[in-house]
């Protein structure tokens, strides 16, 4: 019998998408086949992989009415915040744009005598295993580049976002980029991980959890392949004495909240100055009590379930167990339709302190914990109070202070004045638990890519 995978919409508790899982034949196949595939591609203009990446990534724009009442019914994302194409655009855009000055030769020495550079090539077939949480934006960052550079393409996706591989390989294969060069596999764990030991790829991205990228690694031990790994995450908010006020409670509350709080680089902890701490929490009281929490296919509602019922166990987990320990809840949760399951209200917590589960361990959800702070000093303790660091935002008119605190941040990236955004331009990395490797940016290409020297004498 034939297994299968299943994708449980959060909506209503159905069966939403149902694939049949490959098995190790299958899968090995089609990773020979790319493998193929891959060397035709490579030997291709660097200007014709970039403007078939384009076409690929606008068939995947003319799919977004679609691919939004998917997301809604497979992880919850309300339908009126309208997808996730725009991000994807965005970065793959930005990809394709920087590729040629990337990907260029560095040249040592180009003289009558010698000529020595350092050129970029394709590690060969990169295995990309994406998470459900942003299934498109996510993916994209290693997909576009990674095709750009001239590797191929094995796609992983989240069970709970199966039929986002489907979509963004459709996309592509839509544009002309062949069938064996991009492909999308339903694979268990275990075949995932045989593969790996089998040395079947040649670099490997994974966003996940932690503990999914310690299997990554183990599976990988002994192979020598290169590993990405963007994992956990816990990401805090700082709020000088010097900030602006409603800015700051609107982003950082926004950022903490959205997406029902299952983001990666989400706020977690907000550290607020005394003289601003009374005023930022009852603004931000006020902001999340206006939530509407409802089915996602509801234009009206603005906060969906969880992803699934699980993950919102967890959150109730450590909301209560930070309540028993003296937190206080200061949101009233009767007012929203909390059904126990995936459908959880939203929660903000003062009196919180650094023994709660709730202000060390990833919440990925609509949860966050507010601490008064008398400085910059006991911010930074606070912040760097963390197994994690993914992202840091900073709230202060003074652009030099936030630089003088962001050197001391254990974190991927400062934010001043901005939170929950990922820059294209910049590289994507974080530091401690959250994993190792960068993403986008001219160091993205780097990590997809691998350095061979030229040394050539002439006479």
């Amino acid at each position: 019998m034939q297994k299968t995978i299943q994708c449980i919409s959060p909506i209503d508790g159905s069966v939403y998408a149902e694939r049949v899982v490959a098995t190790l034949e299958e899968a090995a196949s089609a990773v020979a086949r790319a493998r193929k595939a891959q060397a035709r591609w490579a030997a291709r203009p660097l200007p014709e992989r970039v403007d078939l990446v384009r076409a690929g990534v606008e068939k995947l724009g003319n799919m977004n009415d679609e691919i939004v009442q998917e997301l809604a019914w497979m992880m919850g994302r309300p339908v009126r915040y309208g997808g996730e194409f725009g991000g994807v655009d965005e970065r793959a855009s930005h990809m394709a744009d920087i590729a040629e000055v990337a990907l260029q030769p560095i040249i040592v020495e180009a003289s009558d005598n010698f000529e020595r550079r350092i050129e970029r090539e394709p590690h060969g077939v990169v295995f990309v295993v994406a998470p459900w949480n942003y299934p498109y934006m996510t993916a994209i960052n290693t997909i576009a580049p990674a095709l750009i550079a001239g590797n191929a393409i094995i796609l992983k996706h989240a069970t709970q976002t199966m039929l986002a591989g489907e979509r963004l390989v459709g996309a592509f294969h839509e544009a002309g980029l062949p069938k064996e060069l991009i492909v999308n596999l339903f694979l268990d764990h275990t075949t995932t991980e045989d593969l790996i030991a089998a040395k079947s790829f040649d670099f490997i991205n994974f966003t996940g959890s932690v503990n999914g990228g310690k299997a990554m690694e183990r599976a990988a031990a002994g192979t020598f392949t290169g590993l990405g790994l963007e994992l956990g995450g816990k990401d805090p908010g700082y709020v000088c004495d010097d900030a602006d006020l409603d800015a700051a409670v609107d982003t950082l509350i926004d950022g903490a909240m959205f997406n029902s709080g299952q983001s990666c680089c989400g706020i977690e902890r907000i550290y607020v100055h005394d003289s601003l701490y009374d005023q930022f929490v009852e603004k931000a009281v006020g902001i999340v009590s206006g939530y509407v929490l409802g089915n996602p296919l509801d234009e009206a509602t603005t906060l969906g379930p969880m992803a699934h019922v699980r993950f919102a166990a967890e959150v109730r987990a450590q909301t209560a167990e930070a309540i028993a320990d003296g937190a206080t809840p200061m949101i009233d949760t009767s007012k929203f339709p909390d059904d126990g399951g995936a459908y959880l209200a939203p929660q903000i917590l003062t009196n919180v302190t650094h023994k709660m589960r709730v202000m060390r361990d990833e919440s990925f959800g609509p949860v966050v914990g507010i601490m008064k702070v008398s400085s910059d000093d006991e911010a930074l303790a606070l912040m760097n109070d963390s197994d994690f660091g993914l992202t840091a935002s900073l709230w202060t008119r003074d652009p030099a202070r936030a630089a003088k605190i962001g050197r001391r941040i254990q974190t991927g990236t400062v934010f001043m004045n901005r939170a929950d955004y990922l820059d294209p331009g910049l590289c994507w990395t974080g530091c401690k638990d959250t994993g190792r490797g960068g993403a986008l940016s001219v160091i993205g290409y780097h990590n997809l890519t691998r350095q061979k020297s030229y040394h050539l004498k002439k006479a």
